[in-house]
């Protein structure tokens, strides 16, 4: 049952894995703080996230969610605290050692990011030329109409983002992330702006695409629907620190009013 203590690191997710050869976590959060000005958003903030699990963080807004997964993507530094991603603490990372870090995160952001100059082909192409360094046209042109046939859009490779829908939008944001093959996702926000069936269907994709892939994932949501969907265990974070932590069914009839306030 969640309750109002600090998250210990001992979850039940890695009871789970330690049965499969006590597997470090991917990513390990410890006494994380982050301050703007005089604005302190991450308090002592603590968590882990294990290989293929799909962990969902909900929070008010303002309360730092998307502070802890840009400092896991090394997109802010945090005050204090650690942030360990694969066995390497991101703030000390040279920056030729992030952007190779970088090569193995996945990061879908609430808006999807499109470039609306390109087609979504060419937007779907740009980070194998740009990252990868491909020049095999025909490779890149398989790549991209695969990807997009995974998130059921491969007619539209050569349309405008102008063109598309809120909700194709969000499919092709996420086919231009994991072309990359990424071993972490982060989801700030996923299904924000989106009608409550589209809604379903992103967080449907969502998770069809970590079975697919394998990848292990952080996801940010205010959506209820989306977290029961996609997640495997969820934590809660107030006032700078995760005050919960649990399934979907625990946290749901937790003993915490703020924690239950949730699911309303």
């Amino acid at each position: 049952m969640a309750d109002e203590r600090p998250i210990p690191n001992d979850t039940n997710k890695r009871e789970t894995a330690d049965t499969k050869g006590d597997q470090e976590p991917v990513i390990k959060i410890e006494h994380l703080k982050k301050s703007f000005g005089s604005k302190e958003v991450l308090k002592d903030a603590s968590m882990v996230l294990h290989e293929g699990e799909n962990l969902v963080v909900l929070g008010r807004s303002g309360q730092g969610k998307s502070v802890a997964i840009k400092c896991i993507a090394g997109l802010l530094q945090q005050d204090e605290g650690t942030c360990n991603v694969y066995g390497q603490e991101v703030k000390d990372l040279s920056e030729t050692e992030l952007r190779e870090l970088r090569k193995k995160i996945g990061f879908l952001f609430q808006s999807a990011a499109l470039y609306d100059s390109m087609t979504v082909g060419e937007n779907l192409a740009f980070p194998l030329t740009r990252v990868l360094k491909m020049t095999d046209e025909s490779e890149i042109q398989k790549l991209v109409e695969e990807m997009l046939d995974n998130v059921g859009l491969k007619e539209a490779i050569d349309k405008m983002p102008s063109d598309l829908s809120g909700g194709m939008r969000k499919r092709i944001g996420l086919a231009r992330t994991l072309i990359m093959k990424p071993q972490i996702m982060l989801y700030d926000e996923p299904t924000t702006g989106l009608d409550p069936i589209t809604s379903k269907e992103i967080s449907q994709l969502i998770l069809d695409m970590q079975k697919k892939y394998k990848t292990s994932s952080i996801i940010i949501t205010h959506d209820m629907l989306c977290a029961k969907i996609t997640s495997d265990r969820m934590l809660v974070l107030n006032d700078g620190s995760f005050i919960a932590e649990g399934t979907y069914d625990e946290l749901e009839n937790s003993d915490n009013e703020l924690v239950r306030s949730f699911f309303k």
